[in-house]
């Protein structure tokens, strides 16, 4: 923790004063994000620091292995579904970006079995890729963890048309969905194409 207040404090001396209007203006204006980003909970990656975006940028939604699951309005607690109806609905965000990532744990979690002290909550979550995983079993690839951290990309945007005010957004063009991957060895972003497969950005 106190390696955590040093660096508020590295902020308040530094970062601050340079960004003091900004902060100013989305507090007096309210925030209207570019985009709405749904990425992993890995420590390891940061979508502001990826796309090299500032305060208010971004409305970013991040969970173990950054899926969404389909439209199921039961009730039930639904973190990442309430983020995706206020990004869409509440902020109208033009733009909804997957963004898968190397060495993903939940990822790997949902190919090798969920390890033990996990049970109560990561492994009903990954379930919700149960389908790309049997996806990436069928074709056996050469490097299945990335093909299944590609397949969860590819999951999570078929889950968000499920959606019916995404679906209608994407259908008229006030709405586009897109799928990311990156490599966080070599620092590479890759993007889904018109084809359905991955190339760098």
């Amino acid at each position: 923790m106190d390696n955590l207040i040093a660096g508020y404090r590295r902020f308040r001396e530094t970062a601050w004063p340079e960004r003091r209007k900004i902060f100013e203006q989305l507090a007096e204006r309210g925030q209207r994000p570019r985009a709405l980003v749904i990425a992993c909970s890995d420590s390891r990656v940061d979508p502001a620091m990826i796309f090299d975006a500032g305060p208010g940028e971004m409305f970013v939604v991040r969970n173990v292995a950054n899926l969404v699951p389909p439209y199921e309005p039961d009730g039930v607690h639904h973190g990442t579904s309430a983020a995706v109806e206020f990004a869409v609905c509440g902020l109208q965000v033009p733009d909804i970006i997957v963004l898968g990532h190397g060495m993903c744990g939940g990822i790997q979690a949902l190919l090798q079995g969920v390890p033990a002290p996990l049970g109560d909550f990561v492994g009903p979550w990954i379930r919700i890729a149960e389908r790309a995983r049997k996806r990436v079993l069928e074709c056996a690839p050469a490097e299945p963890q990335l093909a299944c951290e590609h397949e969860a990309v590819r999951l999570s945007l078929e889950n968000l048309m499920t959606f019916p005010w995404v679906r209608e957004r994407v259908a008229d063009g006030r709405l586009r969905l897109h799928g990311g991957h990156f490599d966080i060895r070599f620092g590479v972003l890759a993007m889904i194409r018109a084809d359905g497969e991955f190339a760098p950005a």
